[in-house]
C-alpha cells in the first residue's frame, strides 16, 4: 500500500490524474485535462469527482484509488473515499454486479434499509454444498449502485466484493444467488457480471 501521509490534496489528485491517458474520456466527454483545470483553480472536490468518473471506464491500478481515497478523506468527503477504498478491494479481490431484490419487512428478518456504502458483509448462497449436502454460504461485501440504502422490498444494482474469491469464479451472468442474514433468504440476486481480481486477470 502507498504510504500518503503528509501528502496534501493537490498532490494526490495531480498523482492519480498522471494515472489516467490524456485520451481517455467518459460518455460526458471529460477528460483528464478537466481534471487539470480544475486542479489550477483550486475546485478539488470537483476535480475528485471527474477522477473517479474517469476511473470507471479501463481500471485503474490500485495506486489511482488509495491517492482518490486519501485526498476524499483529507476533504472529509466520507462516501467518496469509502467508493476509493471499495475500488481497491474490487482490484484484489474481484467483483460481482447484481439485481438484488430484497423480501418486504413483513416476510424477512430485516426492517431497516441496508447501508449502500460497502457496510454490510453478508452470507450468500452460491450454490456450494457441504458434506451433508447442506447448502454452504460465502461471505461478500455489498455496495448498492446509486443509491445510498436499500430499502425491504427494494430492488437495485448492487455490486459484490467476496471474502474468498476463489469461491465464486464458477458464477455467470444470469444465475441466481441468494442473500442471508441468517438461515432464512433476505433477498434474491441475478448476476449481471462477473470480474476476477486483478492478479487472476494477468496471470490468465
Amino acid at each position: 500500500m502507498v504510504d500518503n501521509q503528509g501528502v496534501d490534496v493537490p498532490e494526490l489528485l495531480e498523482a492519480a490524474s498522471l494515472l489516467v491517458p490524456e485520451k481517455t474520456a467518459t460518455e460526458n466527454d471529460i477528460t483528464v485535462r478537466d481534471v487539470w483545470d480544475h486542479l489550477v483553480a483550486d475546485e478539488w472536490e470537483i476535480a475528485l469527482g471527474l477522477l473517479e468518473e474517469l476511473g470507471d471506464g479501463r481500471p485503474r491500478p490500485v495506486t489511482f484509488w488509495e491517492r482518490l481515497a486519501d485526498a476524499a478523506e483529507q476533504l472529509r468527503m466520507e462516501r467518496s473515499a469509502a467508493w476509493c477504498h471499495w475500488r481497491c478491494a474490487e482490484i484484489r479481490n474481484g467483483v460481482i454486479r447484481a439485481d438484488l431484490t430484497l423480501r418486504p419487512a413483513g416476510e424477512g428478518r430485516r426492517t431497516t434499509p441496508i447501508d449502500g456504502a460497502g457496510v454490510l458483509r453478508p452470507m450468500w448462497d452460491i450454490g456450494h454444498a457441504t458434506a451433508d449436502g447442506e447448502p454452504s454460504v460465502n461471505i461478500a461485501a455489498l455496495w448498492v449502485e446509486e443509491m445510498p440504502y436499500l430499502e425491504p422490498g427494494g430492488r437495485g444494482r448492487v455490486r459484490l466484493v467476496p471474502l474468498c474469491p476463489s469461491r465464486w469464479r464458477h458464477l455467470e451472468p444470469g444465475r441466481r444467488i441468494t442473500l442471508h442474514e441468517d438461515r432464512t433468504v433476505a433477498g434474491t440476486a441475478v448476476v449481471l457480471e462477473v470480474r476476477p481480481p486483478a492478479a487472476a486477470v494477468s496471470e490468465g
